[in-house]
């Protein structure tokens, strides 16, 4: 990136307006004999200043800090599983504004009456509990939240990974539904004292050069090294009044690809326009760094060095320059498609996206502008302006957009774009998340995909390389998109077009007027009206959690997946896409888990559950005098499973069997809890890492009564699938909050015996209860 991007990890102290290095000189403020001095000077930061205002006391037990959230949000893939698990631990009414939106399951012709019978279900739950009900294709769920809930200082929590409105100076994170369960329940969000990175903007982005590609570039800097892992991103500099409000928040909602744990920006005029704009005056306030504000690290940008960028498959972080990109595009074609290839087991082929390099240049066949990172007014402007009386072209590439919200899109037929659009061969779609989870635009197979969406992790976009089906998703920013498009699908940076300074001197991104009578008109907002004697609607496929067992003495683990690439993304735990529809059957949802990346875990585990139910029917069973505690069969599956450990009748009373799954490092990407909720309705009891990608991960597993384990060398340790370990006195250890040095027994499949030391981390006083009373359910209603 020519030098546009550099970290610091030595800290940095905010005066006189900008950032200085932390040096000996300042040492003194910081160093460990004035701990609590170092504490003064971080709380001056905005996002502890947010932080202070937000605490429910004091530390929770465990020395974590307790937040309460100001408001909640869900789509159509989560809130019914939310909603369900808040009901069976006591729900009365909403605490505070919840919305649902219905964004992701818009589509209901898969699977019958499924998706709509979940829409259903949430407006009766908004009814009867006082929430607020966004009804399908009416707004993306972060567009919705920026333009009616968002506020100066405010925080909220949202079941996806992408809640970020820190351009609007509101706190914001993305956790699996579990969490939301407890504002729901009035408890506490319980999180580490989290470190705060500042990311000091100057210069300003250059003609061309769009919000997706300043994201990018960040990515591409901060993803693979952990630099602001489970950190918060803290905006703030001279290049922030730079960048319009559409362009701050197109880079704020990508910080969730760097694995931070949310993200906030100074505020400014802007933001105040913007607010008013949408009705909302009321809830500005100036936010800024205070005088002698610490940070524990420092990103500095410089907007005007950034270049038109793309992410390669599959990740955003797999970051080139466009221009750098297709100078080599050869070897570095290749090199990506090799990589797929090691990644998939073989299922992708060589040669399908080389092929893509023809006559000196790389062809995309689909362009996809979506999404609450794509679909902003600003974006769509300007992708028209570019495309201007061009065409996209009667070929096989197409290019479809997708306005992030009905107001979003009011506007752009009022001001001539989508039309421009249309005349040009785009194709319109409605206001949902589809493209970016695999439930619109997929892919023909082989086909490349150019995008400004979030993610392009792999199949997310529908494909399954197992059933020969394939498709490779880069990301660009709309405006390289329109380029490409206008170049019938050969990749080209907006900074290529000609006129491209009249175009980015457009006035229409600055003609947007915000209409409410779009939401007033459609929306129910039932937030202080609860309505306690409404009915609940019901659809057939709307099922209770299964019953979940507590933690016992001991534990004895069946190893049913041994994961050993780099990263596991929640994709690759549960895919998105065909298993949408299935998001309210535990059950039905369960047997997709793993399906793209391990196709026998499902039945491996469904195996180990079972022996788990004979240990269970035994217990029962075995002391009634006038029945026969256990068959000769069922006997003999309760001695195969403890064998090499003991008398199975002694181990029975007090071992629990369960399955684990293992991985270098899982749980990159999105916040859905499905990811550790299947694997424990399957009968999983634990995950063994080397670390977990993301907090909403750890804490998804936790919630659902899973181990959260670590190890520090998942390949030294050379498990298998089939092998199984002991852990006596594992109740005792987590109800003492042992950290780490937990001795396992391991009996491999080949019937040598090994010992391994685990760790289990950190945890607070709750999340400790939470894993002896086996999920989150059973502690609520203990």
């Amino acid at each position: 990136m020519n030098g546009a991007i550099k970290l610091y990890d030595s800290g940095a102290i905010w005066k006189n307006g900008r950032p200085e290095l932390f040096n000996a000189a300042s040492a003194a403020d910081v160093n460990a004999d004035q701990k609590a001095e170092k504490q003064k000077l971080r709380g001056k930061t905005i996002a502890r200043g947010i932080i202070r205002n937000h605490l429910t006391g004091p530390d929770v037990p465990g020395g974590k800090l307790g937040i309460r959230f100001d408001a909640l949000a869900s789509h159509d893939i989560t809130y019914v599983g939310i909603i369900q698990t808040a009901r069976a631990s006591g729900l009365k009414e909403f605490p505070v504004p919840y919305v649902l939106t219905n964004c992701h399951n818009s589509l209901c012709a898969v699977g019958g009456t499924i998706n709509e019978d979940d829409h259903r279900f949430g407006l009766s739950c908004a009814k009867k509990y006082g929430g607020i009900f966004v009804p399908p294709h009416v707004a993306v769920i972060h567009q919705y939240m920026r333009e009616m809930m968002a506020g100066c200082g405010k925080m909220i929590i949202g079941s996806d990974s992408h809640t970020r409105y820190g351009a609007l100076g509101t706190l914001a994170v993305g956790e699996g539904g579990p969490e939301l369960v407890k504002q729901l329940l009035s408890r506490p969000y319980e999180i580490n004292d989290p470190e705060v990175v500042c990311i000091y903007l100057t210069g300003a982005p250059g003609p061309g050069v769009g919000p997706q590609d300043v994201a990018l570039a960040i990515i591409g800097e901060t993803f693979k090294n952990g630099f602001v892992k489970n950190k918060v991103m803290e905006f703030a500099g001279p290049g922030v009044k730079a960048l319009s409000m559409d362009f701050r928040i197109g880079i704020d909602v990508m910080t969730t690809e760097t694995t931070c744990w949310s993200s906030v920006w100074q505020t400014d005029g802007k933001v105040k326009a913007y607010l008013e704009n949408h009705g909302r005056g009321s809830e500005y306030r100036e936010l800024a760094p205070g005088e002698g504000a610490y940070y524990d690290a420092l990103v500095t940008v410089d907007l005007s060095a950034i270049e038109p960028m793309i992410a390669l498959p599959f990740h955003p972080s797999n970051v080139y320059t466009i221009r750098g990109f297709l100078a080599d595009a050869g070897d570095i074609l290749r090199e990506t498609e090799k990589n797929a290839i090691a990644q998939s087991g073989g299922a992708i082929k060589e040669g399908t996206l080389t092929s893509k390099l023809r006559g000196g240049k790389v062809y995309a066949d689909q362009g996809v502008i979506a999404g609450c990172s794509g679909g902003t007014f600003e974006n769509i402007c300007r992708a028209a302006d570019i495309i201007g009386s061009g065409t996209v072209g009667t070929d096989a590439y197409s290019l479809s957009v997708y306005p992030a919200s009905e107001p979003v899109m009011l506007e752009l037929m009022k001001n001539g774009a989508l039309g421009e659009l249309t005349l040009s061969g785009a194709t319109l779609r409605s206001c949902f998340c589809g493209p970016c989870f695999g439930a619109g635009d997929v892919p023909s197979n082989n086909a490349l995909s150019i995008r400004h969406t979030t993610r392009n992790f792999p199949n997310r976009e529908g494909s399954k390389p197992g059933e020969g089906q394939n498709a490779w998703v880069a990301l660009m920013d709309a405006a390289s998109i329109a380029a490409t498009s206008l170049n019938k699908g050969a990749i080209t940076p907006a900074t290529e077009i000609g006129g491209i300074y009249n175009i980015w001197a457009s006035e229409r991104p600055q003609s947007y007027k915000f209409d409410k009578k779009v939401y007033e008109n459609r929306v129910y907002n039932g937030w202080g009206n609860a309505r306690p004697d409404e009915p609940l609607v019901f659809g057939p496929n709307i099922s209770d959690w299964p019953r979940m067992e507590a933690l016992t003495d001991d534990l004895l683990l069946e190893v049913a997946s041994v994961i050993t690439d780099p990263v596991t993304t929640t994709d690759e735990l549960i895919p998105s896409g065909e298993t949408s529809s299935y998001r309210s059957n535990p059950e039905r949802l369960s047997r997709f888990a793993l399906s793209r990346k391990d196709p026998g875990y499902v039945g491996r585990s469904l195996k180990v559950r079972d022996t788990e139910r004979v240990r269970l029917e035994y217990i029962a069973n075995a002391d009634n005098a006038s029945a026969a505690a256990i068959d000769a069969e069922k006997a003999a599956q309760l001695s195969k499973a403890y064998e090499g450990f003991g008398d199975w009748r002694e181990l029975a009373k007090n071992t629990q069997i369960g399955s684990v799954v293992c991985a270098v490092k899982p749980g990159d990407g999105s916040a859905r809890e499905q990811a550790a909720s299947c694997q424990k309705v399957l009968g999983g009891f634990a995950n063994i890492a080397e670390a977990y990608a993301t907090k909403r991960y750890r804490s998804n597993l936790i919630n659902w009564g899973m181990i959260p384990f670590t190890v520090p060398s998942l390949e030294a340790l050379g498990l298998s699938a089939g092998d199984r370990i002991l852990i006596k006195g594992i109740k005792k250890l987590v109800a003492d909050g042992a950290q780490s040095g937990i001795r396992a027994i391991i009996r491999r499949a080949d019937g040598t015996e090994d010992e391994a030391t685990f760790g289990i981390g950190d945890l607070s006083g709750s999340e400790r209860e939470i894993l002896l009373s086996g999920c989150l359910i059973n502690y609520y209603n203990s």
